[in-house]
């Protein structure tokens, strides 16, 4: 009996874990290239009273044995990377990715983080930045007299300005993407940085090395869906309810054997 309120009581940390995770992808259903996650779970040690395959007598074994689990914990917590939805906005400075990779900004520590959120800017010095400040890497710089911005679904990126209608070459966006990005570790802001796990990123022009092409006007949302989020959401409630009447039924027997004793 104490060894069901100890299992019951690794079953309700990690359905908290998991009701963790659920309530972040619901508050980030609005974010730009935001990928939601899972809990991934797994059995704790056994507690083996007979071993399967343990001999009985001569020519017999144990077909099934005595293993008893002590509960569960959450192993890992897994980005899906899936396409998220499309936002048409119009703005062309927002961006987005259609297929693999990430686009690369430069860290204030001269390191390189890598984001999905597509939603640039330009700073006072004509600089390309994320709504944080980043710049984009490769830099690009707008010029003062620019009237329009164009840019290709390869990342070229092509300015007009008064009096030359057809537009000059002022830089090129490169992509990365990893062979495992669910590796990558999230420091916040929509940026992710490079692991063991995630491997050395792969860089390249879009369309090419696997990567996906660049989308100007429009931005990839979330790929959080709230009613599979509110679904899972339920079953982690349910999950801790029945590990919490597991520990209360235990208890209920720990008194009954008490009294026993006391009489």
């Amino acid at each position: 009996m104490l060894r069901a309120l100890w299992s019951s009581a690794t079953g309700m940390k990690a359905q908290q874990t998991n009701l963790d995770v659920v309530a972040n992808n619901l508050a980030n259903v609005n974010t730009a290239g935001f990928k939601k996650q899972r809990a991934d779970f797994e059995d704790l040690l056994y507690q083996v009273d007979r071993e399967p395959g343990a001999p009985v007598e001569p020519g017999s074994t144990v077909p099934t044995g005595v293993q008893v689990g002590l509960g569960s914990r959450v192993v890992g917590t897994p980005r899906m990377m899936s396409q998220g939805t499309v936002q048409v906005t119009e703005n062309p400075l927002d961006l987005m990715i259609s297929g693999d990779g990430f686009f690369q900004v430069t860290m204030p520590d001269g390191s390189i983080a890598y984001t999905r959120n597509g939603a640039f800017k330009v700073d006072g010095d004509g600089q390309i930045v994320t709504t944080d400040g980043y710049l984009l890497e490769p830099a690009i710089v707008i010029p003062d007299d620019a009237e329009e911005i164009m840019i290709s679904e390869t990342g070229v990126v092509s300015v007009k300005v008064q009096g030359d209608p057809q537009g000059q070459e002022i830089g090129q966006i490169e992509l990365a993407r990893f062979i495992n990005p669910a590796g990558l570790l999230a420091k916040g802001n929509s940026l992710f940085v490079e692991t063991d796990a995630s491997g050395a990123p792969i860089v390249a022009v879009p369309g090419e090395e696997g990567l996906g092409s660049i989308v100007q006007g429009a931005l990839e949302m979330s790929n959080v869906q709230v009613v599979d989020e509110m679904v899972s959401m339920i079953e982690a409630q349910r999950a801790y309810e029945a590990s919490s009447k597991a520990i209360q039924t235990a208890d209920d027997l720990l008194a009954i054997a008490n009294s026993m004793k006391k009489g």
